[in-house]
């Protein structure tokens, strides 16, 4: 093992690439993590962390299509008290913000991001500011002939309290790494909204690092885009840190929308929830949800839990998920997790049709009122509105499909249904 690789992608606090951290055995979360390309396998259809993703639409990003294209437009607008620079790669400064989450690639489209990427756009909230509104960053891409990479840090410092809020939109082939920092006692919610136009390839991946008694909210939305991969990560630099990941997702045809999450819960007394929920319509409409959960032995106290739901609205339409949960000490508070994939509920539709509403208009209400919970769960109120806005959008196109048959919740492939379990002192 070289000094720039490490196991399971997640290092001790250490702000580089030469420290390990601590090994579980035989976990099936065991990963190797390095800076160095070449570190990575190409990845393959038949390995377990790419199994559900659909290799030949990737346009070998995955494997050795340059990443030098810049084919995108950047605008910013940040509270007047929040630090945005733009560095350089070979600035100085460089190697103090690049890495400070910790997060070392766990895979080779993030390695190559990291070692593509020529700037690094840094926005920080000083200590104890308490922001007015979001800061905005907008990508706008311009077209997906060439490829781009990118990269994004944000950190909280001590006891700051703000709203973040990425969007992205238009063409792109698009790969990049998102690393999010709390300090101590700090309270950040970070929004990653991908509206992509219907031909771009989006594989990101973002790490996110909770401080002492930090607070933080992580949602990635996903509407648009060909092929869009989203893959999380979280750990703790100490005790107290509260965690919440979500997730809202639509598919229309031909789509493939894949999240993943892995939660480390390193450290005692600590707290995550996880919530994604997810709606398909359309032939080969298709998502991935994979939730993996690991509760080390040091991370006595803690409580997780992770939930996951997907409405099929159309026969053809796929939803995978797979939610995983390792626990290596019985001294917690709490772990369970659920997952579901089905269809319109019957009983709903019937009592709504029953008081005169149609059956088009009823099927809106029911999506409505599926995701209006995840919305006010984010709690943005600057792009709530526009939330609820693209999902009607959305809906208005799959206006005329043919609606799920009652066994498309039993034919979907991978379909779960897990109870929740939970492990108590």
């Amino acid at each position: 093992m070289t000094s720039d690789t490490v196991q399971h992608g997640l290092t001790e606090h250490s702000h580089g690439a030469g420290a390990e951290a601590k090994g579980h055995g035989g976990s099936a979360f065991n990963t190797v993590a390095s800076f160095d390309v070449d570190a990575h396998p190409v990845p393959r259809g038949r390995d377990e962390a790419w199994r559900f993703t659909p290799m030949a639409r990737l346009r070998d990003l995955h494997v050795d299509t340059p990443l030098d294209g810049n084919d995108y437009e950047v605008g910013v607008d940040a509270d007047p008290r929040v630090v945005v620079e733009t560095i350089e790669v070979t600035d100085a400064r460089s190697a103090a913000v690049r890495g400070s989450s910790g997060y070392v690639p766990v895979d080779r489209p993030s390695a190559r991001a990291w070692a593509e990427a020529d700037t690094t756009l840094a926005i920080t909230i000083p200590a104890e500011v308490q922001t007015e509104r979001p800061t905005i960053v907008r990508l706008r891409g311009l077209g997906a002939e060439k490829a781009a990479a990118g990269h994004v840090v944000i950190t909280a410092e001590r006891f700051s309290q703000s709203v973040v809020v990425l969007e992205h939109e238009g063409s792109a082939l698009f790969v990049d790494n998102i690393e999010v920092v709390t300090h101590d006692g700090a309270r950040l919610t970070v929004v990653s909204l991908q509206d992509w136009a219907d031909d771009a390839v989006h594989l990101s991946h973002h790490h996110v690092r909770v401080g002492r008694d930090a607070v933080v909210k992580h949602a990635v939305v996903s509407f648009g885009g060909d092929l869009v991969r989203t893959s999380v990560t979280l750990d703790y630099a100490a005790p107290g840190g509260d965690a919440e990941l979500l997730g809202l997702y639509f598919a229309d045809s031909g789509q493939h929308l894949e999240k993943r999450l892995f939660v480390d819960h390193n450290r005692p007394n600590c707290r995550s929830n996880v919530l994604y929920k997810g709606a398909l319509q359309g032939a080969k409409a298709h998502t991935v949800w994979i939730g993996n959960v690991l509760i080390r032995p040091e991370a006595e106290g803690i409580n997780t839990y992770e939930l996951n739901r997907n409405l099929i609205l159309t026969d053809g339409a796929r939803a995978d998920s797979v939610p995983n949960l390792e626990i290596e000490t019985g001294e917690i508070e709490g772990a369970g997790h659920a997952s579901a994939t089905g269809r319109f509920d019957d009983e709903q539709l019937f009592y709504l049709m029953a008081r005169g509403i149609s059956a088009d208009e009823a099927r809106r209400l029911v999506v409505r009122g599926f995701f209006t919970e995840l919305i006010n769960k984010i709690g943005v109120p600057e792009i709530a509105d526009r939330l609820s806005a693209t999902v009607e959008r959305e809906l208005a196109i799959g206006e005329g499909l043919p609606a799920a048959s009652s066994s498309a919740a039993v034919t979907a492939p991978s379909r779960t249904d897990h109870e929740t379990t939970e492990a108590k002192n």
